[in-house]
């Protein structure tokens, strides 16, 4: 059963605001800058900070002896300034001392070898020994500080699996058969599902099931055991965190507990669609991506976020004022960004912004990673700019955006952390397709036609939008495909890519032609696939299309098409590689909606060439496209709409909409392009940041953003 959803609350006497602030490591200080440091809070307005995430060496020094003192006193202290908790139960990275006693606890990799301490997160997730010691600390904590007034939320443990999702540890083989079990109830049934019958692995026992541990370069390991053991280490890593949220749970419940995903466009390891209803309130940890990308990844992001959490208002834990440090390369951001990318997350349906860090480090592995105080320290940029977003964020929260609902779009791309456990693994088609890479291209090019999607889960009720986005959605269950089908029979409209409806939930191929599973839906037949690359001499790196888009990567041979299919672009190709003249794009009529198939990768650009056709023979409408002329200028009036038309969009923009239940509603605008682009509006700006104001027009420079009260 799903938790109930439950919001931290603020401090006694203090009106409900955004939550703001970071990561605070006082343990690295001296304790003569904690008082600076909570000056320089109050200066920022922050109300908000994530205290003892890496502090357990500094709270339990020994397995006999507690220091629960110097956390005291910094509670204390903010708390006394008005700056609320959320407390770590400061799990995540075992101390020494731990690890020296019981080296059982620490996590091996493929080959059985240990991964020694000296970073975070050395420890199995199936240990015994480490539970023990978790919960342990789990129920001190909550003891000391289950009266404690100024502690508002649990932060359990750290960005789970960050570095130990995969563990090959003879505990995990032990828990992982475990896990077959219940699952499967039979030994039959597992050899059913992972079809052992080839390459002679039927198994006759459970204690013959083994963790695909390393078997040889070049090798490949039976992709139904993978499938599994990727959907175990999840569950297992889940398994660690509910029994951590129970022991803190059980002694303090009436605080509300989160642990911090790190969702974002290419990082998403573990099956958060499944993990999130375990958690009070969700949070994630958002480290931007450099480059023209940057906007639109983070918007994709947030909003999946914004799925996961069901449209609950949701915590942006962690994001970086500047510069991260674990890249080959840390670019730092440019003028405007940090709080344009802070209001990325809160038009998305963020309810809180926070950093990792508040104090920039001056020794270990993160002393180069930015933070809210930098080593420059108060008399800087950084500082003035995170004041300033601290002073914007209460100003929105006084205007009442708190609380609202993002505002569902008309289309939902949806995201699926199964299939992309299936496009993983080393026997595919090709190794250049997986199923991550597609979703954020659809968000990107519905961005550039004017279309703000929705990131979805499948599990979540998308049958609401007016179209679904199925991109590259390998497997799909019997469950799914009939969803889709009643969806489209009903009057929807589906856009089904490539390497979509292969494989079942046991990654066993549908018979009788791609994409098996909706085939019927979609109203094409394919015998084989046409990847394309540049690893051999001559072999095809591309395919022209008829409608003068490209395709790379992938394409499908697709051999037939019901009568009632109307194809709308081929390829182009020389006569004998089979593939000139072959269905490239096509719209099916199922019931009283449609299907289109996208039947090879097209990228950003192809997608924006190829959709405007696509979308009208499924009579889905796109926004007409506002000139971008010296006349071009969109209005958004306070109707929701525009002065020109209620069709008109600007593709330089990046534009949502949060909504509260009095039906008042704001408007968050973005510019997407390193030019100025020109707003005019009839409703009142509440905050902006690199925008020139001239009455009711709105000049956004690069990087600027405003929000509008309609």
């Amino acid at each position: 059963m799903a938790r109930s959803y439950r919001w931290p609350q603020p401090l006694k006497d203090q009106p409900q605001r955004f939550w703001f602030g970071g990561d605070y490591n006082p343990d690295q200080w001296p304790e003569e800058v904690w008082d600076e440091d909570i000056r320089l809070m109050q200066q920022a307005k922050v109300n908000v900070v994530s205290l003892g995430i890496f502090s357990w060496s500094n709270i339990q020094p020994s397995e006999f002896r507690w220091n629960f003192g110097w956390l005291d006193r910094i509670i204390d202290k903010l708390g006394r300034a008005g700056i609320a908790v959320d407390l770590a139960n400061a799990t995540a990275s075992p101390p020494l001392w731990l690890t020296n006693k019981h080296p059982e606890i620490l996590w091996r990799d493929e080959r059985g070898d240990i991964v020694w301490p000296g970073a975070r997160q050395h420890w199995r997730p199936t240990s015994p020994i480490m539970r023990h010691y978790a919960l342990e600390l789990s129920r001190a904590m909550a003891e000391h500080y289950k009266d404690n007034p100024y502690v508002v939320a649990w932060h359990v443990s750290n960005e789970y699996g960050c570095h130990n999702l995969y563990d090959y540890s003879d505990d995990a083989q032990e828990a992982f058969r475990a896990w077959c079990k219940r699952k499967y109830g039979t030994i039959e049934h597992v050899n059913d599902a992972w079809g052992t019958n080839f390459w002679s692995q039927r198994m006759t026992d459970f204690d013959q099931i083994i963790l695909p541990r390393f078997i040889g370069e070049g090798n490949f390991t039976n992709p139904g055991k993978l499938l599994d053991f990727k959907r175990f280490s999840s569950d297992a890593l889940k398994d660690f965190y509910i029994a951590e949220r129970d022991a803190l749970a059980q002694i303090t419940p009436d605080i509300p507990l989160t642990t911090n995903f790190m969702v974002s466009a290419f990082g998403v390891d573990i099956d958060y669609d499944d993990w999130s209803s375990e958690v009070d309130f969700l949070s994630n940890d958002h480290y931007f991506t450099p480059g023209d990308a940057m906007l639109d990844e983070m918007a994709y992001s947030a909003s999946l976020c914004d799925g996961f959490a069901r449209k609950h208002p949701w915590w942006l834990m962690e994001n970086s004022t500047a510069a991260v440090n674990w890249r080959p390369i840390n670019y730092r951001k440019q003028p405007g960004q940090l709080e344009r990318d802070a209001m990325v997350h809160v038009a998305m349906g963020a309810d809180a912004v926070c950093y990792f860090q508040w104090r920039q480090s001056k020794a270990g592995a993160e002393k180069y990673h930015s933070a809210m105080v930098s080593h420059a320290g108060e008399h800087s940029q950084n500082f003035k700019d995170v004041c300033k977003l601290g002073s914007d964020l209460q100003t929105l929260a006084d205007a009442g955006v708190l609380g609202t609902t993002l505002q569902r779009a008309r289309v939902a791309v949806l995201f699926d952390r199964q299939s992309q456990f299936a496009s993983e693994h080393t026997a595919t088609p090709t190794q250049q397709v997986r199923h991550a890479y597609e979703p954020v291209q659809w968000f990107r090019a519905l961005l550039d036609l004017g279309v703000t999607a929705d990131m979805v889960p499948p599990t979540l009720e998308w049958e609401e939008y007016e179209a679904v986005v199925v991109p590259s959605m390998m497997m799909i269950d019997q469950a799914m495909a009939d969803r889709l089908r009643a969806y489209a029979e009903a009057g929807g409209k589906v856009l089904v890519t490539y390497a979509s409806g292969i494989v079942d939930e046991h990654d066993h191929v549908w018979l009788g032609g791609y994409p098996g599973a909706i085939r019927d839906l979609v109203g094409v037949r394919i015998e084989e696939f046409a990847p394309m690359g540049n690893d051999f001499d001559g072999t095809p790196e591309s395919l022209q299309l008829s409608n003068g888009a490209v395709a790379h990567d992938w394409a499908d041979v697709i051999t037939s098409v019901e009568p009632d299919t109307q194809v709308l672009a081929t390829y182009v190709d020389k006569p004998w590689t089979g593939m000139d003249g072959v269905p490239a794009l096509t719209v099916h009529e199922f019931g009283q909606g449609k299907a289109a198939y996208i039947g090879c990768r097209l990228g950003r650009e192809g997608l924006v060439r190829s959709l405007p056709a696509v979308c009208e023979a499924l009579g889905f409408e796109l926004p007409e496209l506002a000139d971008t002329g010296s006349d071009g200028q969109l209005a958004i009036a306070t109707d929701g709409g525009t002065q020109r038309s209620s069709n008109v969009a600007d593709n330089r923009l990046l534009i949502t909409k949060r909504v509260a239940k009095d039906g008042k509603s704001f408007t968050f605008v973005f510019n997407r392009v390193f030019e100025p682009v020109s707003v005019a509006t009839d409703g009142h700006v509440v905050i902006s940041n690199n925008c020139e104001i001239q009455g009711s027009n709105l000049e956004l420079a690069p990087n600027g953003f405003a929000v509008i009260a309609q």
